[in-house]
């Protein structure tokens, strides 16, 4: 296949469909707030869903909030050639995070459609639930649950910050509990994403292929002190929880930083109890969050940063611990896949490179039970989990002809 015969996607319709995506939760700083399992989640999904039946699809959903649509093939007993990633956001997302990968693969679904053009094996675009896991903690659900790395039971019982329960939403959004977790046959599995760093863009290139992901974990640390206070209490007679957090802060970046320029350290979230400006905290809670491409390297971090915890701890004569709340060990995608990626770039003329991804998708999960591998694009300053979040509509395009390249490739 020559690039000049090689099909091609409508950017002009992605882009025009991302945009109305984007107008469901939309901040005023030009991003997006469409949280799992919210109202303005299950509006993203009714119009994903209206897009999908329009384009000849059938559509089902499981009992843990996954969408998965279907264009049949000539031959629709034979495994499905799957793409698909999520549609919920964090409370300050971007237009292009997760959306751009599910409505990627629609528009490969449109243009074939377009074309007259049929596959022998059936297509799949999945939408899965609760990819950022910010309300319910527990990021990548929905696929942890479909892949069996998550019990169903487990995932409907997560609880958002007002108690709220992943079961009780589904419910209220009208999710049928008694819709089985059906794994699917399939071939393969690609998921198409912005790169959410800035490795694309310095390199000038306009198509990441991705080899695999990088091994990442969240802790969660806890300080029992006394409240008491903020005046007539001598400091020497203080039991002050943050007395911890100053502790372990320069220790664990320094500890990061021993690891290498591949390391991650995130203190995503701070917390006291009861929260009083003139009150010594009775409680500290923070949490932390690890990764590595390494994996040697990864296990020595996660065990320093518990040691220095402990330490800390025992310094300041408090109580408490750290914990791991998840994990997602680093993966390798599969061999088969990575080459259908760069043999769809090397057929439309893009300019490539092999890349690990630094954050962690569903794909994850996927290529714990299906060959999966992923496509990065370029985003602007490799800002991502940000209202600012931008990427450019030809390189948008140029990920969706990759996809539905790579695809075809497997399809037939």
């Amino acid at each position: 296949m020559t690039t000049t015969k090689a099909p091609r996607v409508s950017g002009t319709r992605l882009w025009s469909r991302l945009m109305e995506m984007a107008e469901i939760g939309a901040t005023p700083q030009g991003g997006c707030n469409r949280q799992a399992l919210t109202d303005g989640d299950l509006e993203g999904r009714r119009l994903f869903g209206r897009w999908a039946a329009a384009a000849g699809c059938s559509l089902r959903v499981d009992a843990i909030g996954n969408i998965f649509i279907r264009r049949h093939g000539r031959d629709d007993s034979l495994p499905a050639v799957m793409t698909g990633s999520h549609l919920d956001t964090q409370p300050t997302g971007g237009k292009f995070d997760g959306i751009y990968g599910v409505l990627a693969g629609l528009e490969v679904i449109e243009s074939l459609n377009d074309r007259g053009i049929e596959t022998r094996h059936p297509i799949e675009v999945a939408v899965w639930c609760n990819e950022e896991g910010c309300r319910f903690p527990a990021a990548m659900m929905g696929s942890a649950v479909w892949s069996g790395r998550m019990p169903l039971a487990d995932a409907h019982a997560l609880t958002d910050r007002a108690g709220r329960s992943v079961r009780q939403e589904l419910e209220r959004l009208g999710v049928d509990m008694s819709a089985p977790i059906t794994r699917q046959p399939v071939k393969g599995a690609f998921e198409v994403h912005i790169e959410q760093g800035p490795v694309l863009e310095q390199r000038s290139k306009t198509i990441g292929v991705v080899t695999g992901v990088q091994h990442m974990s969240r802790h969660e640390v806890i300080v029992h002190g006394q409240e008491a206070h903020a005046g007539p209490t001598p400091m020497e007679m203080r039991k002050d929880p943050i007395r911890v957090l100053a502790d372990v802060l320069p220790a664990m970046y320094a500890t990061a930083a021993r690891h290498g320029k591949d390391a991650r350290f995130t203190v995503g979230i701070i917390e006291t109890s009861p929260g009083s400006p003139n009150t010594v905290p009775g409680q500290l809670r923070f949490t932390v969050d690890l990764r590595h491409p390494d994996g040697v390297q990864y296990r020595s971090l996660r065990g320093e940063i518990d040691a220095v915890v402990h330490a800390a701890l025992e310094r300041q004569g408090l109580e408490g611990g750290i914990r791991c709340v998840w994990e997602a060990p680093g993966v390798e995608f599969d061999a088969a896949c990575i080459g259908a990626v760069r043999r769809a770039a090397q057929t439309l003329g893009c300019d490539a490179m092999e890349i690990v991804s630094g954050a962690g998708h569903d794909s994850v999960n996927l290529a714990y039970v299906v060959p999966t591998s992923m496509i990065f694009v370029p985003c602007a300053g490799g800002l991502s989990h940000n209202e600012a979040e931008s990427a450019a509509p030809a390189d948008l395009e140029t990920g969706a002809n990759v996809l539905m390249h790579a695809m075809l490739s497997l399809a037939d």
